[in-house]
C-alpha cells in the first residue's frame, strides 16, 4: 500500500469567548484560545503517515482519518478540489481549522 505525502496548513484557531460571546457553558483554566499552534503554521507529513513533530496528539487523532484519505489517495465527494479538505479539532471551547492536502 502506498502512501501519498501530505501538508497541514493551519487556517484558523477559534476564541472561545467570540464562540460563546464570552460566555462559554463551561469554563475552563486553560488560554481561551490554541496555545500549540499559529495561523499559517505548515506541517508535512511524510509517506509513513506518521504524525509530524511538534503536531499535536488530539489534534492528530482528530484529523488523522481525513489525512490517511486522502494520503492514500482518496477524495471526499463533496469537495471540489481532489486530494483536499478542511478538518478540525475537536476542543469545543478553543478548536482549530486545518487544510489539508495531498501532495
Amino acid at each position: 500500500m502506498s502512501f501519498n505525502t501530505m501538508q497541514i496548513t493551519v487556517l484558523k484557531k477559534l476564541d472561545r469567548n467570540q464562540l460563546f460571546d464570552g460566555n462559554p457553558p463551561i469554563d475552563s483554566e486553560e488560554e481561551p484560545i490554541c496555545p500549540v499552534f499559529e495561523e499559517g503554521q505548515v506541517f508535512e507529513v511524510s509517506a509513513e503517515g506518521n504524525i509530524p513533530e511538534g503536531f499535536c496528539t488530539w489534534a492528530w487523532n482528530n484529523i488523522y482519518l481525513q489525512a490517511i484519505h486522502l494520503m492514500l489517495n482518496g477524495d471526499l465527494p463533496w469537495i471540489k478540489e481532489k486530494g483536499e479538505c478542511v478538518a478540525c479539532c475537536t476542543d469545543g471551547l478553543r478548536p482549530v481549522l486545518f487544510h489539508l492536502k495531498r501532495i
